[in-house]
């Protein structure tokens, strides 16, 4: 398909998008970032990490989205008592027929939130792994197909905060995008307090379904990516890897590993839907910029020198954007 004929193709597709948009900022003001970042990750088929303090709507973005799509929706929030099969299901023994039915957890739906992550310890954590990699939850010794689409959306506190756990590296490669969610400006506010302030509910229009975001997925798998921005992408990902290769030698010291090819086949899949959120059928240096950081901040692992130079992940993707040449 040529290029022109896959730009037809993705501005007649991408046309209820725009009013999905419109929909959602009824109800959210401001986070235009953070609703333009989750349309993304529904359309390449990825799960979203959103770090924030506590009061920023984090929680109510996501059941705003899974409202307008008028998909499945379910919320665990993740306490340091909670237990894997608290997610995932268990097997009930029923004396009258003297067998074991699987009972499904909350982990079968469409849109998952995952409230307050990193307040669980790790083998809790752990439950959400095969889930969100395989889309398959296995319950005793028979396994289920999650529905699709799937997708989980996890709010975390910053990990300063009283009472939270690190979450393991496994588990945070899973994620296609880590956003970080910031305090709205002063007119934000203000349009807020005017719209939250009342008790009256918002009604919200269902323009979507979930069968047109799988329609919508067949099409950003077309999307063409040139070969100079697929070296591009390899690029990037061996710059936090090896960052003496690319004259920057300052940061060796202040990575411990870099990032893993999972990266690399994120930061495709997501620039291609970011072209297609653009009407656009084809992949952009733009696209792999506005994208990178969130694909690429949790996944450079930071060493004991950088955390004492109080240097964050952000600061060093930043830095090797700026020194990988643009095609």
């Amino acid at each position: 398909m040529d290029i022109s004929t896959m730009n037809q193709q993705v501005q007649k597709e991408s046309i209820f998008l725009q009013d999905l948009k419109r929909e959602i900022s009824k109800v959210i003001v401001g986070q235009d970032a953070l609703l333009e970042k989750m349309l993304v990750a529904l359309l390449a088929d990825g799960h979203v990490l959103i770090e924030g303090v506590p009061g920023l709507a984090k929680t109510l973005a996501v059941k705003t989205l899974a409202q307008a799509i008028q998909a499945q929706f379910s919320r665990i929030q993740f306490t340091p008592d909670l237990l894997p099969a608290d997610i995932t299901g268990t097997l009930i023994f029923n004396p009258k027929d003297n067998v074991f039915y699987p009972k499904r957890g909350p982990i079968f739906a469409n849109f998952v939130l995952a409230d307050e992550i990193n307040r669980s310890p790790a083998k809790v954590q752990s439950a959400l792994l095969e889930a969100m990699q395989e889309r398959q939850v296995t319950i005793g010794e028979k396994t289920y197909p999650l529905p699709s689409p799937f997708m989980v959306l996890a709010t975390q506190n910053p990990v300063e905060q009283e009472g939270t756990y690190p979450l393991p590296e496994a588990q945070v490669d899973r994620f296609m995008l880590k956003v970080l969610v910031t305090y709205p400006t002063k007119e934000e506010e203000k349009m807020i307090l005017e719209r939250m302030a009342s008790r009256q509910k918002i009604q919200l229009n269902c323009s979507a379904t979930p069968e047109m975001i799988l329609k919508a997925r067949q099409v950003v798998d077309q999307i063409y990516v040139d070969e100079k921005i697929k070296n591009y992408i390899v690029n990037l990902v061996f710059a936090t890897r090896d960052p003496r290769a690319y004259g920057l030698e300052k940061l060796a010291s202040f990575i411990a590993y870099g990032a893993s090819p999972r990266a690399t086949i994120f930061l495709t899949q997501a620039a291609k839907a970011y072209a297609f959120l653009n009407g656009r059928g084809y992949v952009t240096p733009e696209d792999i910029k506005a994208i990178g950081l969130d694909v690429l901040r949790h996944r450079v692992l930071l060493s004991y020198e950088a955390e004492a130079e109080n240097i964050a992940a952000d600061q060093i993707v930043k830095q090797i954007f700026d020194a990988v040449d643009v095609p």
